[in-house]
């Protein structure tokens, strides 16, 4: 006996709740994404601000060595040329360092803003997801041999609806009890359709 995907509602509902959750994921990712770019764009001035320190830097340190060659008072003019070069690299490395902390708070918030909604993936859908590929896999199992038709059909007989079991047959226990093989077969058939699944020869 061989197992196909029916289209029966089981199916549709898992089939919709995998898109549901794929686009879910998809969009999470999409804001977090969003969250960083917004978030680093705050390091802009953080740039501007190392370039033009580490630019004013240079050119005082550049003036200062161009002094230095005046004979007799070269080392003494340069000295204010070398503090006001010091403090332009410190303030070059200031926009270094805001730019490094606007990276680290875009990482973190990108980050917490996935946090929730791939927790729901993980913790709610999965399981559950886990759960049916682990029963349907076993129902397929069951499917192919008479005994485990058998065993479906019990099943289906615990715990179907009693309207769609007297559909089958109006004792359909004792139809199944005396081993009615076109109640057995329906019987299986129908636990496997609320597995998403159905039996085909």
């Amino acid at each position: 006996m061989k197992i196909y995907a029916d289209h029966f509602p089981t199916a549709v509902r898992q089939f919709l709740t995998d898109l549901l959750v794929v686009v879910w994921v998809y969009a999470a990712i999409r804001f977090a994404l969003w969250v960083h770019d917004l978030v680093q764009k705050l390091a802009v001035p953080g740039q501007k601000l190392e370039g033009a320190g580490g630019a004013l830097a240079d050119n005082l340190a550049d003036a200062g060595g161009k002094i230095r060659r005046v004979p007799l008072v070269g080392d003494e003019l340069t000295a204010p040329f070398s503090k006001a070069a010091d403090a332009a690299r410190a303030m070059a490395e200031a926009g270094r360092d805001q730019q490094e902390l606007v990276g680290q708070l875009a990482l973190a918030l990108s980050i917490a803003v996935l946090v929730f909604p791939l927790g729901l993936v993980l913790v709610g859908w999965l399981p559950l997801r886990l759960r049916w590929m682990r029963r349907a896999a076993s129902a397929k199992a069951l499917a192919a041999v008479p005994a485990g038709r058998d065993l479906l059909a019990l099943r289906a007989l615990a715990g179907q609806p009693i309207g769609k079991l007297t559909r089958i047959a109006p004792d359909v226990a004792d139809a199944w009890r005396r081993g009615d093989d076109a109640t057995v077969e329906a019987l299986a058939a129908l636990e496997l359709r609320g597995l998403g699944l159905r039996a085909g020869r």
